[in-house]
């Protein structure tokens, strides 16, 4: 999901500013979160000239930091610390390069590189001292998380705790008096045998309500901003951060849910107008929800020109719900077949749908064409770079190819203006990662959960069969990404990149919510070991907490205005905090049973 916060004008570039000390860092001046401050030392008789690229930005043009004059000057920069950087000296005068080296810098460190002459004549070296320590970026994150582990462990420990200290006769005379915890001759409390009875009840499938959840509750983290670190944003271009698993595992959990809705509509005796009926309108207030708030800005108004987006999170997740529920309610709805011996039992959850599997190779094939054959202008065929200054700056107009191309033939400049590679990559052309090419792979990742409805429904009441066909789709994907992305970031034939949706993306994604899913289903379903609190309650609440965290997002309790910028501290505390009022909004509509649902 692309967060909608204001832009922070200071993390934006990654060299965010350059100055002159005279050769001492001026009294008073701050650094900012992921920034380091790095002073050049020409001891040299010529001038030099500086010059940086990242590790994370393949294939990028060197981008000029400061120019040196010689005789002991010195010039100051201010640069970012989020990935390696690699640094290159060049001499004015000889058009040569003097030194080069790689290296990540600490957040709030200060650094000299002293350029002279070595011991060998002729040949200069760059030498770096620490002026100044840097600071422990990921110690907030790190206590963060431990007192994260340790409320999660209460959470869990308390009510067994108090059960544990419940089957002692003296504790539950004092303690548990009751009709509902009242002893039988037995021994036995009441509760249980309610308990028991309440599960021979069809219930909701736990480990689904949790997973939603848990990838809501992440998204919302993300969407807050996730403390101010990289990997909690997303990827610039090709590879993944934790923001990029989130909305794939929404989208799968979208298929597998419509499987076990339409199941049990089917069942219920619901035709095929009726729901033809109810996805058209649950597609339309989908769409309609998401093009009305994204296009929300609280400095312009409700409407607002200024942030007119066409595509957006919503009307992907609409279109996909329409598709996969088209394909479910017209090549879906088959009974078991009886227990009889056919050679192709152990796929029949494949075999008997064929007609959607048809479709949706179609549908790849469609993308695969496209992106990889068509035609763009001043582009190569096939391209899937990003841009700008990438690929040694020999495409600068050309950033996501095809889909580029088809998103801003469709919308013109009515579409993401703030694409993740223009800062690295210093894109010039817009991109949008909900466009419309994207959305087909948004169906297959869709298909992918319904497939694990299937096994869910297929293999009822046998648990290890429905792990084991869990297991092996998510070795058939895995398998799969890695052979097309080459096991690398940005040498495979379809490199893994969601703001492509490209083909390896989705098999990774699945890959990872077949393992997520069948370990949450093996917790919570099968072993009861966990009740999926506190997910649970923005999983059964999904849209409410979506929408209301993407409008209330600039408002207090949710942010604030951030004081102390040179730590991740306070936006991390903050981005906690917003999530934690969520899940806390979400848990006391649960009380309420209040569930909003389209």
């Amino acid at each position: 999901m692309e967060p909608r916060r204001l832009v922070q004008e200071s993390l934006t570039l990654l060299i965010l500013v350059t100055s002159s000390y005279g050769g001492h860092l001026k009294s008073g001046a701050t650094l900012r979160m992921d920034q380091a401050l790095l002073t050049f030392q020409n001891q040299l008789t010529e001038e030099v000239l500086i010059f940086y690229t990242t590790d994370y930005c393949y294939k990028c043009v060197y981008q000029h930091v400061v120019t040196v004059k010689p005789n002991n000057n010195n010039e100051t920069a201010v640069i970012s610390t989020k990935f390696t950087l690699t640094m290159q000296v060049e001499s004015q005068d000889r058009n040569a390069t003097l030194c080069r080296w790689s290296q990540i810098y600490g957040e709030g460190g200060h650094y000299s590189v002293w350029i002279q002459m070595s011991e060998a004549p002729g040949n200069p070296s760059c030498t770096h001292t620490v002026d100044k320590a840097p600071n422990n970026a990921y110690l907030p994150l790190l206590v963060a998380a431990l007192l994260l582990a340790i409320f999660a462990l209460l959470f869990l420990g308390a009510p067994y705790i108090y059960r544990r200290s419940c089957t002692s006769d003296i504790i539950k005379t004092i303690c548990c008096q009751g009709p509902q915890y009242s002893v039988n001759n037995d021994g036995r409390q009441a509760f249980e045998a309610e308990h028991n009875t309440n599960n021979a009840k069809p219930t909701r499938l736990c480990s689904l309500d949790t997973f939603r959840g848990f990838a809501l509750t992440l998204m919302v983290f993300v969407n807050y901003g996730g403390g101010g670190y990289w990997f909690f944003q997303h990827a610039p271009w090709n590879g993944l951060t934790v923001a990029d698993l989130v909305m794939p595992w929404f989208v799968f959990i979208i298929g597998t849910s419509v499987v076990l809705a339409f199941r049990s509509m089917q069942r219920r005796g619901v035709s095929q107008l009726q729901l033809l009926r109810k996805i058209t309108w649950r597609t339309v207030v989908l769409v309609m929800l998401g093009f009305c708030f994204l296009n929300y800005s609280p400095r312009d108004g409700l409407l607002s020109l200024s942030w007119l987006r066409i595509p957006g999170v919503l009307q992907r997740l609409g279109f996909t719900y329409f598709v996969l529920s088209l394909l479910q309610t017209f090549w879906g709805q088959k009974e078991i077949p009886l227990r009889v011996h056919h050679w192709w039992n152990p796929v029949q959850d494949v075999i008997l749908y064929w007609q959607q599997w048809l479709i949706i190779i179609l549908l790849e094939t469609l993308w695969l064409c496209i992106t990889l054959l068509m035609p763009v202008p001043s582009c190569p065929t096939g391209y899937l770079g990003a841009g700008g200054i990438g690929d040694n700056g020999l495409y600068p107009n050309c950033t996501g190819g095809a889909a580029g191309f088809i998103d801003r033939w469709m919308f013109g400049n009515n579409m993401y203006r703030y694409p993740t590679c223009k800062e690295l990559y210093l894109t010039t052309q817009p991109f949008d990662p909900e466009g419309v090419l994207g959305t087909i792979n948004s169906v297959v990742m869709g298909f992918l959960g319904m497939q694990a409805g299937k096994i869910i429904i297929f293999y009822k009441g046998r648990n290890v069969q429905v792990l084991c066909r869990f297991l092996v789709w998510a070795a058939i994907l895995g398998i799969s990404a890695a052979i097309l992305s080459k096991c690398t970031r940005d040498g495979g034939f379809i490199p893994v990149n969601k703001n492509l949706w490209s083909l390896s993306y989705v098999m990774c994604m699945g890959c990872f919510s077949f393992l997520l899913l069948g370990g949450m289903y093996y917790v919570t379903d099968m072993k009861n070991w966990w009740s999926g609190q506190p997910f649970t309650y923005p999983g059964m609440n999904s849209i409410f907490v979506y929408v209301g965290h993407s409008l209330l997002g600039f408002y207090f309790p949710f942010s604030w205005e951030l004081r102390f910028q040179e730590s991740h501290l306070e936006w991390l505390l903050q981005s906690l905090c917003g999530t934690a009022l969520w899940v806390l909004i979400a848990y006391l509509l649960y009380r309420k049973k209040f569930f909003l649902k389209i």
